[in-house]
Parts: structure tokens; C-alpha cells; sequence
């Protein structure tokens, strides 16, 4: 017996007939193995994976609008703080949170006010789209959600610590019209200059239990541009907030 525990019988049996497995999948073109069966096939035969089977390979690779996801997150809350605090730091020119709350900011990113202090004095523009805490959305969808911190007290969150920055120039925040509000609170958006966080909100679900997209800008009319001119479009109806 081998180190195995094979007779060399039992072990020319398996090479013959792993072989004729071989033998069958790359005779196949429609017939594309699992993963792992494709790396151990190309190792046995000695050749790259993308001579044997270049279709696998292809749909492995991004093509057209999926060029601009960096990354996809099944839950929001699964997208490490680290990413947003490293995509506020790096933007220069433009930050524009149009969540309906934005409040988790506040709550995961440390002394978040203080950056947004340091953003605004350095001359970039900091901009919260929210959804009126009095609005009649707002009151279906904190029955929808039934949870203990409300929407409504998850925007007084924001509007208190956006209160910390006074009239700082560069700071605008504004609600969104009552027209809007429904397509606001389905959908949130979080520019960082050419990069974006985007998350649609699923049923009952609070935002950070909903997938996250991770998109960068590459081409005009794309998934970035598709959703940032969504925000913009709110953004153009708001109203300031005024208190």
C-alpha cells in the first residue's frame, strides 16, 4: 500500500480514470467543471485554466457597467468604517451624504464632527440630504421598521451634530421634498468625489441590514452617474433645513 493506503492497482485505476474525466470535460466545450475540478485539471495537464475553458475565465471578468463596482457587500453594516473614513479623508472637493438619516456617521467614524470641521476649513463642500423627521414617510416607515431608535429620532441625530458645525461655509443641508421622500428613504446615496456608497433598502429593513454597492466612477452614464444624478435630482427639490 501507498502513503495513501492504495495498492498501485487501486492508484492506476484512479489515474485512469480521473483521466478519462479529463478527458471528457475538455472534449466538451458547453461542459464547464466547478471550480476546484477546473485548478486541478489544469494542474494535471499542465496548462493555464484560460486555454482549457476561456469562458469560465471571461465571466469571471468584469465587463461594462460592472467595471465601476469596487466591491459589493451584502449588508451595509458588513463594509468595514474603515472604507468610510478612508473615502472621506481622501475626498478633496465635494462630500455628499444623502442617506435618509446619515446618523450611523456620526456613530461609527470617530469624532466625525471634528472631520467634517477639518473638510469644511480645507474648502470642500459638505452637503446632507434628509428626510423631514415630520413627514407622513417618515411616519410609515418607522411603523414598517417598528425598531426602538426611530427615523425620525435617527435624523435629529444628524441635525444635532450637524448644529455643532454652526454656519460653516461649504455646509448645506436640506430635506427632501414630500414628493420625493418615498424614493428617498428606498434609497440611499453617499458621494465621496468619483467614488460612491450606495445601499437600497430592502422591505422592512434598516439601512445597515440592506447590501451596499461600492461604485467608482469610469465612464459617463454608468452605475456612478446613474445613481449620483438620482441624488442630485433630490437634491434640486429640497428644502433647507432651517433649525
Amino acid at each position: 500500500m501507498d502513503d495513501a493506503g492504495m495498492s498501485p492497482r487501486q492508484l492506476a485505476t484512479l489515474v485512469r480514470v480521473t483521466s478519462k474525466t479529463i478527458d471528457r470535460w475538455v472534449a466538451d466545450e458547453n461542459l464547464i467543471p466547478h471550480a476546484r475540478n477546473r485548478a486541478d485539471a489544469a494542474e494535471a495537464l499542465k496548462v493555464d485554466e484560460g486555454m482549457l475553458w476561456p469562458q469560465a475565465v471571461r465571466d469571471r471578468v468584469k465587463t461594462g457597467g460592472d467595471l465601476e463596482i469596487v466591491r459589493s457587500y451584502p449588508y451595509r453594516s458588513a463594509c468595514p468604517s474603515t472604507v468610510w473614513g478612508e473615502l472621506v479623508a481622501s475626498t478633496k472637493e465635494e462630500l455628499f451624504f444623502a442617506g435618509y438619516t446619515n446618523y450611523f456617521l456620526f456613530i461609527d467614524q470617530p469624532n466625525f464632527v471634528s472631520t467634517l470641521r477639518g473638510k469644511l476649513e480645507s474648502g470642500c463642500r459638505v452637503r446632507f440630504l434628509l428626510g423631514d423627521p415630520e413627514g407622513e414617510i417618515t411616519r410609515q416607515r418607522e411603523a414598517i421598521e417598528d425598531v426602538a431608535l426611530s427615523v425620525s429620532t435617527r435624523i435629529r441625530i444628524t441635525l444635532e451634530n450637524l448644529r455643532k458645525l454652526g454656519n460653516a461655509e461649504g455646509l448645506e443641508a436640506r430635506y427632501s421634498a414630500p414628493e420625493d421622500a418615498a424614493n428617498h428613504v428606498s434609497l440611499s446615496v453617499f458621494r465621496f468625489g468619483s467614488e460612491a456608497l450606495v445601499t437600497p433598502h430592502l422591505a422592512r429593513l434598516v439601512g445597515h441590514d440592506s447590501p451596499l454597492l461600492h461604485l467608482r466612477k469610469r465612464d459617463s452614464g454608468g452605475l456612478f452617474d446613474r445613481f449620483t444624478e438620482h441624488a442630485e435630482e433630490l437634491w434640486g427639490r429640497a428644502t433647507p433645513v432651517t433649525a
